[in-house]
């Protein structure tokens, strides 16, 4: 029996309410995770009663790490609980957009935390192979999170999958566009934007190779600009009043139908006026640009600052003076991780055949295995083969989980020494196999 065993017990639970508020199990974990990111306490109940009807929506299930009682370690008064685990993990599943429209189930993972007091003593470890072994046997083929760190989930077969950058747009005097986008921008009213944004996400989720379906306290941020600590929202479908500075704008095709909209906020930094983005989808090039012309043309700001702008961002070609826009950060946003890499591999959409065989290492054993993807009219057929049968590549599966969707190029990962070639050609070869129609791109964090 190892030290985890022995001093701690893994607990799974549903989250649950209690009169106005989460009960026990929930509260202590909900004042854990807050703990660990340094985030307020929740003021009322009713705050409290809120963010756990959020979780409840999602069906979220919560695992808590918490420590045994034992005579030779005895707990101050002053000490947290026993109800508050020293770590902490949640799992869902929403769907993920593997390419040609294709949404697949997939393991989302979040609340990763340990308490600092009880570090390297397997919690982090136990949680995740528990997890992620019992998300296999229940069938899904895709774990999916976004890291607050880079360096912690590689070890468990997580590769990042997309990333974003930030983009800061100078505005004090008009900007121009090359090109004049076609429709209509009107500003609107954030606190009837709900159902016009959701279905335009919708149809921009279905559309977008990368996209991962918005969850509830992710909607509840998004379209009031507020978090679970600065104000109650009674659940995931009834929205409540926005920030007072949250303001909003729509942008309508040539037939009125509403295909992109941007939320927003306005500070004052000294002597710049800040314009930030706090969500902009777009499902139509002219939505993305049009929107953009609106946010660049209001008085008073110098500046227009977005966090989550795709890698390959039209704005910068589409400005008649691109230098007014300039990139200040990039990061990666969504790390996937294989768990069963015949389905995940036939899930996707191909553009070119071919057949490849790829060597998949996995330290977990969950996905690892000669594969070979043979691919036919769009699709493929992948066939589990011989242990020692060659190989065109091979590669650890955190690797394959950069490369599935096809936003990271394997020659790149090949001249890093990630991916190794075993025949010519193979690594252009997967190149064309894995590429997408449209470009890898999401914007939910979870």
């Amino acid at each position: 029996m190892n030290h985890l065993d022995e001093r701690y017990e893994i607990r799974h639970f549903a989250p649950a309410l209690d009169g106005d508020g989460a009960d026990a199990a929930t509260a202590g974990w909900l004042a854990s995770v807050q703990l660990a990111f340094h985030e307020k306490r929740f003021a009322t109940p009713a705050r409290e009663s809120a963010a756990t009807r959020r979780i409840i929506d999602d069906r979220r299930e919560l695992t808590g790490v918490y420590e045994r009682a034992a005579a030779d370690r005895p707990v101050q008064d002053v000490a947290l609980g026993a109800d508050h685990p020293v770590g902490t993990f949640t799992s869902f599943t929403k769907t993920l957009d593997v390419g040609g429209g294709v949404l697949l189930d997939a393991h989302l993972i979040s609340d990763v935390t340990v308490r600092p007091s009880h570090r390297r003593r397997g919690i982090l470890r136990a949680m995740m192979v528990d997890n992620l072994g019992r998300a296999a046997e229940a069938g899904l083929a895709i774990a999916a999170l976004t890291a607050s760190e880079a360096t912690i989930y590689r070890r468990f077969g997580f590769g990042a999958a997309t990333h974003v950058r930030s983009v800061r747009v100078q505005s004090d005097h008009p900007a121009h566009l090359l090109s004049v986008p076609a429709g209509n921008v009107e500003l609107a009213d954030p606190s009837r934007l709900g159902e016009s944004a959701r279905r335009v996400f919708e149809t921009f989720h279905a559309s977008t190779p990368g996209s991962i379906d918005r969850h509830a306290r992710e909607w509840g941020r998004l379209l009031t600009g507020k978090s679970d600590e600065t104000e109650p929202q009674p659940d995931a479908r009834s929205e409540a009043e926005p920030d007072p500075g949250l303001r909003a704008a729509i942008h309508t095709s040539p037939g009125g139908e509403v295909d992109g909209y941007v939320t927003y906020v306005v500070e004052e930094r000294g002597d710049v006026s800040s314009l930030t983005v706090v969500d902009l989808v777009a499902v139509t090039p002219d939505a993305y640009l049009g929107l953009w012309e609106l946010l660049l043309s209001i008085d008073l700001v110098t500046e227009v600052v977005w966090r989550t702008a795709p890698l390959d961002d039209p704005l910068h070609h589409a400005l008649a003076d691109s230098r007014r826009r300039r990139v200040t950060e990039e990061n990666d946003l969504v790390w996937l991780r294989i768990l069963d890499p015949v389905v995940a591999l036939e899930a996707r959409p191909y553009s070119v055949e071919d057949t490849l065989t790829l060597e998949v290492t996995d330290s977990l054993h969950l996905a690892d295995g000669v594969l070979r993807v043979e691919t036919r009219a769009g699709s493929a057929t992948v066939t589990r083969q011989p242990e020692g049968t060659p190989a065109d590549l091979e590669m650890d599966v955190a690797v394959l989980g950069s490369l599935y969707l096809g936003g990271t190029d394997p020659v790149t990962l090949g001249a890093a020494g990630l991916v190794h070639e075993r025949t010519d050609r193979a690594l252009l070869r997967l190149r064309a196999l894995f590429a997408q129609d449209r470009q890898v791109y999401g914007i939910t964090r979870f």
